[in-house]
């Protein structure tokens, strides 16, 4: 193709490789941030350590940089994921087993996926905390992959047309069209959705940490641990500092991390719209003035990329799937049924009947609340998509809020419900929502800032105002990524209603009727039977909502809604 492409525009071109000033403070940092990376790597692949988490706050920077450690490797394992997985799904004859295989484990409560993990992992190391540390990582990982395969793919549906057409135009095959122009295009939308998914995970954090799993309680050094530990001890000022410190751990990632990416992935926006500031980063402007630094990265990533494109050009042919890995996915699965039919037979069929109906209480719950969320977040979400520097500005507030962990608030929403007799049958739903909103508003963000400029400028040109507006323009445009968040706040919204309908306050519970009350209490009770018939319950209904309300919506976006 003639001209720089995306993936050019993104790296620029190369400076002398004479080292200046900024290469040695960039030297610094990296050095710094590696030094890091190997203490808290030697830590996790020490041996167990016995002693009890202190509440000591000097003992709250080892313990932040230990969590911090924990999810960027549980976000490094949910991106390779989501780069192997979403394409395969939407680009392969396997389209629909993948797609609904994903929904499946969205719908798997986070803490069962820790259960059948931390002894399995455990004895592969025994007497070591690697075991509970790649556990830790596991339930981190559950809550932060489905998200990004499910925006990823989200993309790889509703590419542009005539990007399409240019792509079978000069034959772009493979991995070749997969890194010259899908990856670039879903490149903004993916970073955002990243940035939500690490803000998922600091809600899991306090359970992947604070592991406690029949007979099974281990405590990994982290923020987690701590603030489970205040919250036993009743500890508020503990609480306090578990907070700032988690507070100070996001605002890290942010400017370290976040910040830089959502500046580079600019770069590769589908169109370039004159007069708009772009998003800034004092981390990125170091890198760029950098001489050596930035000649090695361009080197290397020009190389790895000439390399990659070579490899995914022979063959030809689109992406294909081995037929030998078909039996791989599909015997554990026949293996899981077996098991499950043998434990579920003993319940009988009344007890099936009371799962279901307690699901579609629940079922109830979710759509109500997910409406709700959607008129309040979508209006919020285009007017801050819509100014890109403000989205930017808002970036780590919301980060924080959306990764502050909402089960916190739990204890006191119970006593606020005792206090003035409120029904949990009803603010269930609102508990729900506090964890998840999120899904909605970073989607719908990404959404509106990938709205065309010359869009926007018709709509002015026509006077478009009001209703009109986003009847023609607002919601059709941000429509697809809406699905997306829907999707995703889905799953998360019936994860959530495992501690959101039972709720206590000094040794007062409430309790909702509904299928998360009745996974919790089959948990609390040790019931393997009423466990596993809950978990496929609620697997159950994610899987018909998604099959006949949300892949709809995901059809009528790529259809009608494309660009």
């Amino acid at each position: 193709m003639g001209g720089p492409g995306l993936w050019e525009r993104g790296f620029g071109r190369n400076v002398g490789p004479r080292p200046n000033r900024y290469d040695f403070l960039a030297f610094l940092a990296v050095a710094a941030l590696l030094a890091a990376f190997l203490r808290a790597s030697r830590e996790a692949a020490g041996s167990l350590s016995p002693e009890p988490i202190s509440l000591n706050p000097w003992h709250l920077p080892e313990y932040a940089l230990r969590t911090g450690f924990r999810m960027g490797l549980a976000l490094l394992f949910s991106t390779l994921f989501t780069l192997v997985y979403a394409p395969l799904a939407a680009k392969t004859r396997l389209e629909p087993f993948l797609v609904a295989l994903l929904d499946i484990l969205q719908s798997v409560p986070i803490l069962g996926f820790l259960a059948a993990s931390v002894g399995a992992l455990a004895s592969l190391f025994p007497g070591r905390a690697l075991g509970y540390e790649l556990a830790a990582v596991f339930a981190v990982f559950t809550s932060q992959a489905w998200n990004m395969a499910f925006s990823f793919y989200q993309s790889l549906k509703t590419l542009p047309r005539e990007l399409d057409e240019a792509a079978r135009l000069y034959r772009l095959r493979s991995l070749h069209r997969f890194l010259r122009l899908e990856l670039p295009f879903a490149l903004p939308g993916l970073v955002w959705n990243a940035m939500m998914s690490m803000s998922g995970g600091w809600f899991f954090v306090v359970a992947s940490e604070a592991i406690s799993v029949g007979k099974t309680e281990v405590d990994l050094p982290g923020v987690g641990s701590y603030l489970a530990r205040a919250l036993q001890a009743g500890d508020l000022h503990a609480v306090g500092y578990a907070t700032l410190a988690m507070l100070l751990t996001i605002l890290l990632y942010d400017q370290l991390f976040f910040r830089p990416l959502v500046a580079w992935s600019e770069r590769f926006k589908y169109e370039e719209r004159p007069g708009e500031a772009p998003a800034r980063s004092w981390a990125l402007d170091l890198l760029r003035r950098t001489r050596a630094a930035r000649a090695l990265g361009e080197t290397l990533a020009e190389a790895l990329l000439r390399r990659a494109v070579a490899f995914g050009g022979v063959g030809g042919g689109g992406l294909g799937f081995p037929r030998l890995l078909l039996p791989a996915l599909l015997l554990p699965l026949l293996y899981g049924a077996y098991g499950l039919f043998h434990a579920l037979l003993a319940l009988g069929l009344g007890e099936w009947l009371r799962a279901l109906g307690l699901g579609l209480l629940t079922l109830l719950r979710v759509l109500g609340i997910l409406a709700l969320a959607a008129l309040v977040w979508v209006p919020v979400g285009v007017a801050l998509g819509g100014r890109p520097a403000l989205a930017v500005r808002a970036q780590a507030l919301l980060q924080f809020l959306a990764a502050f962990p909402a089960n916190l608030l739990y204890p006191l929403a119970a006593y606020l419900l005792l206090r003035y007799r409120l029904s949990l049958e009803v603010f269930s739903a609102f508990l729900m929502a506090l964890g998840t909103q999120w899904y909605l508003l970073f989607n719908v963000v990404a959404g509106a800032t990938a709205l065309p400029g010359d869009l926007k400028e018709a709509a002015r040109a026509y006077r478009l105002k009001g209703l009109l507006l986003w009847r023609r323009l607002l919601l059709p445009g941000v429509f697809p990524y809406l699905v997306t968040g829907l999707v995703t706040a889905s799953g998360g919204t019936w994860n959530a209603s495992i501690v959101a309908e039972v709720v206590s306050w000094h040794g007062r519970t409430l309790e909702a009727t509904g299928l998360g009350a009745y996974i919790a209490k089959a948990t609390e009770a040790g019931d393997g039977g009423r466990l596993l018939l809950g978990i496929l319950a609620m697997s159950g209904f994610v899987l018909l909502l998604n099959r006949f309300l949300w892949r709809r919506l995901y059809r009528l976006a790529e259809e009608r809604f494309r660009l």
